[in-house]
């Protein structure tokens, strides 16, 4: 039986907090397989500088790497409504039946993971990989472990280095023209650059 690496988020654009988070879990499971998903933005939002699921991919490629033991999934950039985390588990489950899924999330959402849109089935369908936004949150992040331990679920918490700056705030930073190099991989920022990205503040 395989161990499949689930990670999504929105990566607009992607940076060492992703980067960290991603090699805490992948550290702790070993996985067989990592699937990396960019989750849809309404268009809208694009319209306001934000990058497309392509460009997004491309940014994750830069970071991440291109190796058989990772996918770049396009799933969620294609549903149409809402892209619930229990549709896309479902999907994958669908596609490896017979693996065990582990779903990377970030300390904030396993504290509020039960207010999550039928949170119980995504316990059933996959192990919880937690890794810390923010420093000195362990002791709360037991006690919703040990919530979701007696709802059914499994969740286990990966050692890691909280990167404390978010993609809306890189976002504000290259829309007022400054350099953001520390947070991002230079094949990311020189991509940025020359696509043109992030001119306008969307904070």
């Amino acid at each position: 039986m395989r161990r499949v690496l689930i990670y999504g988020g929105t990566f607009d654009p992607v940076h060492i907090g992703h980067k960290n988070a991603f090699d805490s879990a992948r550290d702790l499971i070993r996985p067989h397989l990592s699937v990396i998903i960019p989750n849809s933005i309404p268009p809208h939002k694009q319209a306001q500088g934000l990058a497309s699921g392509k460009d997004r991919i491309n940014m994750l490629k830069f970071t991440f790497g291109e190796s058989e033991d990772i996918l770049y999934s396009d799933y969620e950039l294609n549903r149409v409504g809402k892209s619930y985390s229990l549709y896309t588990l479902r999907h994958f489950k669908e596609i490896y039946p017979e693996d065990t899924l582990y779903f990377v999330i970030g300390s904030d959402s396993l504290l509020t993971f039960h207010k999550w849109y039928e949170y119980k089935q995504l316990l059933s369908l996959a192990t919880l990989v937690c890794v810390s936004r923010e420093g000195g949150d362990r002791e709360e992040l037991e006690k919703a472990k040990d919530y979701l331990a007696s709802q059914g679920g499994q969740v286990l918490l990966a050692d890691t280095v909280p990167v404390e700056i978010s993609s809306s705030e890189i976002r504000k930073k290259l829309a007022d023209g400054e350099d953001c190099s520390c947070y991002l991989n230079e094949n990311v920022v020189k991509y940025i650059r020359d696509n043109n990205l992030y001119k306008e503040d969307t904070h």
